[in-house]
C-alpha cells in the first residue's frame, strides 16, 4: 500500500515538472497585462501613452461611479444582456427539445445549426449592417416586397430600435450553442423516466417542468454564465454594425472602454473601467450559481 502511494506521489510530482514551464508561460502572459491595467488605474497618463505621470488613488473609479453616462452606459449593457440571453436561452431551449424529439431531418438541422455559430462576429456584424441598410438593404427589401412597408427605412436611426436590432443579430449568431448544449444535455436523459411519468399520468408540460428542466439545470447553468459573460462585455459586433450610434444609444460598457482608451486617450480611465467590468460579470456569475447551481447530495 505504502509503495502504491509512494508511486502515486511520484506520478504526481512528475506531472507537476511537466506542466510547470508550460503553466508559468501562461501566467505570465496573462498575469503581466493584468497587473499593468491595474496598476494604470491609479494613476492619470501622457495623452494616449503608457506612461504614468500622477498618482491619483480611487479618482478614476469614484468618478464613474458619480457620473450619470456612466449609469446609462451600465443600464444599456445590462438591457442588452439580459433580454439577448433570455431569447437566447428559451429559442435555444425549444431548437433542442424539436431536435431532442427525432423529427424528419433532425441530424441535418442539427448538423446546420453550427453554421450561423461558426460565422465570426466581425462578419457576422458586416452582413446585418447590410441587411439593415436604408438603400440597399435587405431587410427593406423583403418587407417591402410583402407589402409591409412601403418605403424604405432608416433602421438604425433610432437608438432603441438600433439596440434591438444589434441585439437580433447576435441572438442569431449565438442560439445555435445554447441549443447545442441544451441538446447534448437532453440526450443524456433516460428515457425510462419520462415513460414511467407518462404511465402514471404526466402530461407532457409536467414532464417537462418536473423531469426536464431539473436535470438540465447544470447545462443551463453553464449556458447562462457562458452566455452572460459574453452578452456583458460586448464589442465587435456593436463596433461594426452602428459604431455606438445613433447618438451612442448603443455605446454599451466595453464600448465606453474603447473609447476611453484608444478615442479620448485616457489610459487610466479606461483601465478603471476595464477593472469594473471584470466586478460586473464575476457578479453575474455569482448571481446565477448562488441561484441555480444545486449540488448533489449522497446519501
Amino acid at each position: 500500500m505504502k509503495k502504491q502511494e509512494t508511486l502515486r506521489q511520484r506520478d504526481i510530482r512528475t506531472a507537476w515538472m511537466l506542466i510547470l514551464p508550460s503553466l508559468l508561460i501562461i501566467l505570465g502572459i496573462t498575469l503581466q497585462p493584468i497587473l499593468t491595467t491595474f496598476i494604470l488605474s491609479f494613476f492619470e497618463t501622457s495623452q494616449g501613452q503608457i506612461v504614468p505621470t500622477e498618482f491619483v488613488g480611487l479618482s478614476h473609479y469614484f468618478n464613474f461611479i458619480k457620473d450619470p453616462i456612466f449609469w446609462a452606459t451600465i443600464k444599456r449593457t445590462l438591457y442588452f444582456t439580459f433580454v439577448s440571453v433570455a431569447l437566447e436561452l428559451v429559442l435555444g431551449l425549444g431548437i433542442a427539445q424539436l431536435i431532442n424529439s427525432h423529427p424528419p431531418g433532425w441530424k441535418f438541422l442539427r448538423t446546420s445549426l453550427i453554421i450561423p455559430w461558426a460565422v465570426p462576429t466581425i462578419v457576422n456584424g458586416f452582413m446585418w449592417r447590410w441587411i439593415y441598410n436604408a438603400d440597399y438593404g435587405a431587410l427593406n427589401g423583403l418587407l417591402l416586397q410583402l407589402g409591409v412597408i412601403k418605403h424604405y427605412v432608416p433602421w438604425l436611426i433610432a437608438p432603441q430600435r438600433a439596440m434591438n436590432l444589434v441585439i437580433l443579430a447576435d441572438i442569431w449568431h449565438t442560439v445555435p450553442f445554447v441549443a447545442l448544449i441544451l441538446q447534448a444535455a437532453l440526450a443524456t436523459i433516460p428515457e425510462e423516466l419520462e415513460e414511467a411519468a407518462a404511465v402514471d399520468g404526466a402530461t407532457s408540460w409536467q414532464r417537462f417542468v418536473r423531469i426536464r428542466l431539473p436535470l438540465l439545470r447544470p447545462a443551463i447553468l453553464v449556458a447562462l454564465v457562458i452566455r452572460s459573460v459574453e452578452a456583458f462585455r460586448v464589442f465587435d459586433i456593436i463596433y461594426v454594425t452602428t459604431n455606438g450610434g445613433p447618438a451612442f444609444g448603443t455605446v454599451t460598457i466595453s464600448f465606453l472602454t474603447y473609447l476611453e482608451t484608444f478615442s479620448y486617450g485616457h489610459i487610466g480611465n479606461g483601465s478603471a473601467l476595464s477593472f469594473l467590468i471584470s466586478l460586473f460579470t464575476m457578479g453575474l456569475a455569482y448571481i446565477y450559481i448562488r441561484f441555480l447551481y444545486r449540488p448533489e447530495v449522497n446519501p
